[in-house]
């Protein structure tokens, strides 16, 4: 057998075991959900059915719904009532959107309750039946006779209506109620499945029925398009969810962000929105999951919020916006600002003080502001002022769009964050912060190469008193400084060009040049930004910048050199030249952060993704269906434990 055919046998038995598992949890958290106690968010419900989506597509248990307790009569639904697609972001609902192109389409709250079916004859209400399965559900009329909005005989303006068939709603509790009877229980929708199914019908009188949809089983139906249908609703007394009709898809990504705004306000729960067409489409709701509607639901990683102000802060060279916004909950945290990256940012998004935004913080990765909000004018806008100055040495700021730096190489600012920079790249790690800000703010050090001129003698001052210095004592604070300085001479080519404090350019982005066909200083130093833009995993915008950077301290990084006072050490000859490595996960026998250290050391490069040209992925779980591991199976990557990348080097 070939080694890939071993491969692949291997990845399907672990999907397989995958989508067993996948199918108990689903199983599970179905019943909870339908029978009183959700166990799990929604967010993560929606995570683990995505999941088995993607391995088994087919899989049955996608096409139904959980079941009831079996404590009532069981009936059959007039209309299926099946899952509907969702869609949890702007770019998952335009990727529907884009095979189903309406000339308007009719937005719909998404109730957060408990699914009910009203099943008439001759205008008079026969039975109510709970969701069940999809197909059967539980009879609970007595209960659903005294909520609020179900109607026991249909009439309009006074004239009884004949209709034989079902009318589809949702069993919700008002926020209201919730806070004064049932706090107890985690939320609304949870304490209304409780309720309504109760044997003795005792607190069915606290919960509301607000419907949306109707099917007549005999002769024509009594509307010709789904905005009729909820005036037609409306006329015989019912409660029906507000209707929205926007003209394009953005107009409904507007409309879903506002919405995001107001829900906290609303009387009761909604968890998103939902979207059809004008026509019925009945053939299409009678399916397991409809296809020409969709569920474009909230997610707990997004929030609209108003920007009250925007900071710059300031490091080293740069001025970076951040946004300070009203308090939103997001994933679980406490959420106030938000980078905007730079100019180009505000101006893209068209942001002002007093915008809505809308902020996300998606894969708990900061927060930023995905989008502005389209709003009548209710309050007063202003625009983001950008700096024009430096706040330390005056010069004029230069804004290239993606970045506001100020471009005096001699602003003590500049210089100072510098140093620190070096100092912390280099590993000189008795040189503290505050010790580097005191020389620095003498005279002592103002460049890289004042700090390999430090003695014993200048650093005595900083740790010993007048008195001490007068009896010629030993500073062991200052010899041990010296000391670690004396030690840390020899940096790779990657943290040497990282310590000059390059926006933006870190040893991982120099070790991708290095590996693009710029192995040494020379090399790199003499590249054009055309040159290093072709590099994997550079831009125009990133090559500009370390262009332009290595330009303003390329007489110093050429002098450390030729002048013996730093020693580059060149990646030639390791056991590990030409291959990479991306570690994950756990490892037994050292941190990650020394294992990288230790591939560089043998003369291997680091990546921190899985990505094309990866020698190796590196992890103690070989058989987990990580995103890391499947990347690594879809490119034919090499994926080895640990004692196989220690066994590699030894």
């Amino acid at each position: 057998m070939e080694l890939f055919d071993v491969d692949d046998a291997k990845r399907k038995s672990d999907d397989s075991k995958r989508i067993k598992e996948l199918e108990k949890l689903i199983k599970r958290y179905q019943d909870s959900y339908y029978n009183g106690e959700a166990e799990v968010s929604d967010a993560e419900f929606d995570s683990l059915w995505d999941e088995l989506k993607t391995l088994d597509p087919e899989n049955k248990i996608l096409q139904k719904v959980g079941a009831d307790s079996g404590n009532f009569p069981k009936y059959r639904h007039v209309m299926p009532m099946g899952s509907q697609e969702k869609a949890a972001s702007p770019e998952e609902f335009m990727a529907w959107a884009n095979r189903h192109v309406y000339d308007e389409y009719l937005v719909e709250y998404k109730l957060d309750g408990a699914s009910l079916e009203l099943q008439y004859e001759d205008g008079n209400l026969v039975r109510a039946v709970t969701r069940g399965d999809g197909e059967t559900g539980d009879v609970i009329t007595a209960n659903a006779l005294k909520m609020n909005g179900v109607q026991k005989t249909l009439s309009d303006n006074g004239n009884k209506v004949t209709f034989t068939g079902g009318i589809r709603g949702e069993v919700i509790m008002t926020h209201e109620v919730h806070q004064k009877h049932y706090s107890d229980k985690a939320n609304c929708r949870n304490a209304a499945n409780g309720l309504m199914k109760r044997k003795d019908g005792e607190g069915s009188e606290n919960l509301c029925v607000i419907v949306y949809d109707v099917w007549s089983t005999t002769g024509a139906q009594p509307y010709s398009d789904e905005e009729e249908k909820l005036l037609w609703l409306k006329r015989l007394g019912f409660n029906t969810v507000p209707l929205y009709i926007a003209k394009s898809v953005q107009e409904v990504i507007d409309y879903r962000a506002s919405v995001m705004e107001l829900r906290r306000d609303l009387d009761y729960d909604i968890d998103g929105l939902v979207i059809k067409e004008r026509l019925v489409n009945h053939e299409d709701s009678l399916r397991n999951r409809p296809d020409r509607q969709i569920a474009f639901k909230f997610s707990l990683e997004e929030a609209v919020t108003v920007v009250r102000k925007v900071e710059w802060n300031e490091s080293g060279a740069t001025y970076t916006p951040v946004a300070i916004f009203d308090a939103v909950d997001l994933n679980g945290t406490t959420v106030q600002r938000a980078s905007l990256a730079n100019p180009n940012t505000i101006k893209n998004l068209g942001l002002q003080i007093g915008s809505h935004a809308v902020v996300v913080k998606r894969g708990e990765i900061i927060p930023k502001i995905e989008r502005v909000v389209a709003q009548e004018k209710t309050g007063a806008l202003f625009p983001v002022e950008i700096p024009v100055k430096c706040g330390t040495c005056g010069s004029t700021l230069v804004n290239e769009g993606t970045r506001l730096y100020c471009p005096n190489k001699d602003c003590s600012k500049r210089i100072l964050h510098q140093l620190l920079k070096w100092v912390d790249v280099a590993d000189i790690r008795d040189l503290g912060d505050t010790l580097v800000t005191s020389l620095f703010k003498d005279g002592t050090v103002r460049s890289i190469t004042d700090i390999y001129s430090l003695t014993e003698e200048k650093l005595s001052p900083y740790f010993l008193n007048q008195e001490s210095l007068s009896q010629d004592k030993k500073s062991l604070g200052a010899q041990k400084v010296y000391a670690s300085i004396q030690a840390h001479r020899d940096l790779s080519l990657s943290k040497y060009i990282a310590g000059f404090d390059i926006e933006g350019i870190g040893e991982t982005i120099v070790e991708k040049l290095m590996a693009g066909g710029f192995p040494s200083l020379e090399a790199i130093l003499n590249a054009t930004e055309e040159q290093i833009a072709a590099v994997y995993g550079f831009a125009d915008i990133m090559a500009h910048t370390l262009v332009q950077g290595l330009a303003e301290n390329r007489a110093e990084m050429e002098s450390l050199v030729r002048d013996g006072v730093i020693h580059i050490m060149q990646k030639t000859g390791g056991v590990l030249e030409g291959k990479s490595f991306c570690f994950t996960g756990e490892l037994v026998s050292m941190k990650r952060a020394d294992a990288q250290n230790l591939v560089k050391s043998k003369g291997g490069f680091v990546k921190t993704s899985v990505v094309k040209g990866l020698s190796y992925l590196v992890t103690n779980d070989t058989s987990s269906g990580s995103s890391k591991n499947k990347k690594a199976a879809e490119l034919g990557i090499s994926v080895i434990n640990e004692k196989e990348f220690l066994d590699m080097i030894s």
